[in-house]
Parts: structure tokens; C-alpha cells; sequence
């Protein structure tokens, strides 16, 4: 190998140095890359959405007589799904007032959905009874890796004593570990949930005076 070496114009050996490490350049900037932090925006070698022609929050349109690029609400917008509902429909308050009770007719059909929504989305952390026992809660405990806050019973007298409007709020947008399921759930089904809490609270503390004389019966047996 030296000899074949010694018959290479010495210009080509420094040739091929210097292009070796100059193609060492740009894996060495990818890896630095990936490891720090910079306000600039990467490089786009293909330009896609975030490089086009927009107004940003606050920003001037001549387009418009009065300059501003963020355009006012129409009059008499309401939230997408509020179309018709009363006030608070879609946030749970009314006047900055959590709503005492729901601003929607209970019925049968309204509960059966509720029960469905809460067995999907809360029995896995709350439980299909609602003491906070449901199987997600139960793991964490066994693993005991101490991260883990366990969820709120329903049937605490703090959670019972909460308005309407509040326990739709926090399924909604959460509450301190609790995450949000307003993205997951639509408003009448956040609502529908809180009609199916109150029947679980109900039903912990229903006496025979509170069941049907015509099934009594059958409680009985």
C-alpha cells in the first residue's frame, strides 16, 4: 500500500484529506443539532407550510378599513355545538356562575349515553362505581413507583357538593393531574357524563324509600 502510495501525486492524497473531512462537516452538524437548543428555525430543504404568507396574532391587514388582521366575532356567535342552548352550554357558567344543575333534559336516553362515555373515558382511572378503584388506578398502586396520584373518589361530600357547570368543567379542561377530554369529547356527551356521575352518586346513598314500591320486591329477595 506505501508503495502504491508513493506513486500518487502528493496534490491528490491532500486532495482526498481535505474532501474526507469536509464530508465529516455536515454529519457533525446534524449531531450537534440534535443535542442543542436555538430560537432559529431549522433548516427547510423543502418549504412547506410554515413559510407562506400570513397575518399573525395582532398583526396589521390593509385589507381591511380598520387595519387589524384578527377579524371581530360576528354578532350573535355562539360556540360550535351551542347552536340554540342557553347560556353556559358550553362552558358550564352562567354569568361567571358555575351552573347549579344541567342546562340540558335528563332523560333515559340522555343517561344511557352518559353511562357509555363514562365507562370509556373515566371507569379506567375512577372505576365503573366511582371510588377512584377503576384498573388503571389499581396497576399504579401495585407498581408503587411513586408518580402516581390516585384519582378522586365521586363520592366524597367535596366532589357531591360541586355545581353542575363545575363537574363539567373539569371534564372538560382538567383538574390538577386529571387531564382534558374536551378535545375527545363533545358537549353533549361532557354533560351527559355529568348526569351519569350524579346517578352513581345517587345510587351510593339511595334508601328503599327511594326505590319504586313495584320493585321493592325484589330487593327484598
Amino acid at each position: 500500500m506505501i508503495a502504491l502510495l508513493k506513486d500518487v501525486p502528493r496534490w491528490l492524497i491532500y486532495a482526498a484529506l481535505v474532501a474526507t473531512a469536509l464530508a465529516l462537516v455536515p454529519l457533525a452538524l446534524i449531531a450537534r443539532a440534535r443535542v442543542v437548543t436555538s430560537s432559529e428555525p431549522r433548516v427547510h430543504l423543502i418549504h412547506d407550510m410554515d413559510h407562506q404568507p400570513k397575518f399573525k396574532a395582532q398583526a396589521e391587514n390593509p385589507l381591511f378599513a380598520d387595519g387589524r388582521a384578527m377579524r371581530p366575532h360576528p354578532r350573535g356567535v355562539v360556540p360550535a355545538g351551542s347552536a340554540g342552548a342557553e347560556e353556559g352550554f358550553a362552558t358550564g357558567r352562567r354569568g361567571g356562575i358555575w351552573l347549579a344543575s344541567l342546562p340540558v333534559p335528563v332523560t333515559a336516553e340522555l343517561l344511557r349515553r352518559g353511562e357509555e362515555r363514562y365507562n370509556i373515558y373515566c371507569s379506567p382511572c375512577h372505576g365503573l362505581a366511582g371510588y377512584g378503584d377503576g384498573p388503571i388506578a389499581v396497576r399504579a398502586d401495585a407498581l408503587q413507583e411513586g408518580t402516581w396520584t390516585p384519582p378522586s373518589s365521586l363520592h366524597t361530600e367535596l366532589v357531591r357538593s360541586r355545581p353542575d357547570g363545575h363537574l363539567y368543567n373539569t371534564i372538560a379542561n382538567g383538574i390538577r393531574n386529571m387531564p382534558a377530554y374536551g378535545p375527545q369529547l363533545p358537549v353533549a356527551d361532557r354533560w351527559a357524563i355529568v348526569a351519569h356521575v350524579r346517578v352513581l352518586q345517587f345510587s351510593q346513598g339511595a334508601t328503599m324509600d327511594d326505590v319504586p314500591v313495584e320493585l321493592r320486591g325484589q330487593l327484598a329477595r
